[in-house]
């Protein structure tokens, strides 16, 4: 498992002026408790990345974890499935974190074929992958950026693959976003987290951490080309997607074989 001795406490004092977040080392020390308590379900998300790989991905297909932090989701996949079953990358822009992640699965999971790159995911050359996750990712990019990163994983995609997408969202009615926002806010007050620390991260979120509705989740994935967009969990104002791509038909077939 990874070490969650460290207990998230960035914001535990007054600061007299919050800084942008970012990935630093102090977040890498504390990340696992961060996620644990700032983030509803994180743990339910987490446990089926294993499940959704064991039924829609074909035996010995590549796997990208975008924005992997510390590789959680090679871990899920590597404590459900056989080391031959799967290979998988995980991308992410801070070194620290890569740095710690490859610790981690060198660790927990010798055996299986896990990888991690420092990277920017917009600028990545893809390979052909079974499975594409983007869990509590795409936030974070700026939204002009959005659509075209999900067309190129779309493209990136075998046919019959499927992206798996976690995100915070907005809810369009006004009244409706600020009661998921109250809650959210009490989710955090019962694990711990102080009205100082809840308002002095809130702040330093704002303008790095975007959240898009769920429909306009939908529509950019549909309009990439994705047959099909099911939301199978959302608890407050997170939610997690998922996403088919059609299999290949038999024109398509020959013509792969074509080259």
């Amino acid at each position: 498992m990874i070490d969650a001795s460290y207990r998230d406490a960035i914001f535990s004092t007054p600061l007299d002026r919050v800084a942008s977040f970012s990935f630093d080392e102090r977040v890498v020390a504390c990340f696992p408790d961060m996620v644990r308590r700032s983030i509803p379900g994180y743990g339910q998300i987490l446990g089926m990345f294993g499940v959704l790989a064991e039924r829609h991905l074909r035996h010995g297909a590549h796997v990208y974890d975008l924005g992997c932090s510390l590789g959680a989701v090679g871990l899920a996949l590597a404590g459900r499935l056989p080391a031959e079953t799967f290979e998988l990358t995980g991308v992410d822009l801070s070194p620290t974190m890569i740095a710690r992640a490859r610790e981690i699965a060198a660790s927990e999971s010798p055996d299986h074929r896990i990888s991690f790159v420092e990277g920017d995911i917009r600028q990545l050359d893809y390979h052909p992958s079974g499975m594409i996750v983007l869990n509590f990712t795409l936030q974070f990019l700026p939204p002009a950026d959005r659509d075209a990163l999900i067309a190129r994983l779309y493209a990136a995609l075998e046919p019959g693959g499927i992206l798996v997408l976690s995100e915070k969202i907005v809810a369009p009615d006004e009244q409706e976003n600020a009661w998921l926002v109250e809650r959210y806010h009490d989710f955090k007050r019962a694990n711990g987290y102080s009205d100082m620390e809840i308002s002095q991260k809130r702040t330093a979120l704002e303008n790095v951490l975007v959240p898009d509705t769920l429909a306009a989740h939908h529509q950019r994935l549909a309009q990439a080309g994705f047959s099909r967009v099911t939301t199978w969990f959302q608890y407050l104002n997170f939610a997690s997607l998922i996403a088919f791509k059609d299999k290949a038909t038999s024109r398509d077939e020959a013509a792969i074989k074509d080259g």
